[in-house]
């Protein structure tokens, strides 16, 4: 709860249309589906993400870093953790929506082994624009093998070693 207000000023900076007042509270204090992180640097908030777990299946609603930060990796950061907690769960599928306009974020999951398996028409109600549904491979040992991989790349790439 003591991050809301930083998670808030991000979302607003993030999105063409924020989240509605209170969503982040009701998701942390009362949806027990809900599931947030938040990144920190030099006890700053610099970004934020979460899912839903839904029985089998992580759904991530969302990932955003301040745009000061943006270009450094550390969205994928807060995805491939994300995409590592799910294994803590009896999760079998990871999908999320994404605007069908933002390339950056499909090249993203495309590298994480998203594939679009359908289309929301007109989903977003700010700009009517449609969404991708976009679907991780199984959460396997395969898969947990291949995040490790990218997981030692990024970790390597932030602390500068590359």
């Amino acid at each position: 709860m003591d991050d809301l207000t930083a998670v808030v000023a991000i979302d607003r900076l993030s999105f063409p249309t924020p989240a509605r007042p209170g969503l982040y509270e009701h998701e942390v204090s009362e949806n027990t589906l809900a599931h947030y992180q938040v990144l920190c640097q030099d006890n700053q908030i610099i970004g934020y993400a979460g899912y839903w777990l839904i029985g089998d299946e992580v759904h991530i609603s969302t990932i955003a870093v301040h745009p000061e930060w943006r270009g450094c990796g550390l969205g994928e950061l807060l995805l491939l953790n994300l995409l590592l907690l799910a294994y803590a769960h009896p999760a079998n599928i990871v999908t999320l929506e994404v605007r069908h306009a933002n390339s950056g974020a499909q090249q993203l999951y495309h590298k994480y082994q998203f594939e679009v398996v359908g289309r929301r028409r007109r989903y977003y109600r700010d700009t009517g624009e449609d969404a991708l549904i976009m679907t991780a491979p199984p959460l396997d040992a395969r898969y947990h093998q291949f995040l490790e991989q990218k997981k030692g790349l990024l970790w390597r790439r932030l602390s500068g070693e590359d």
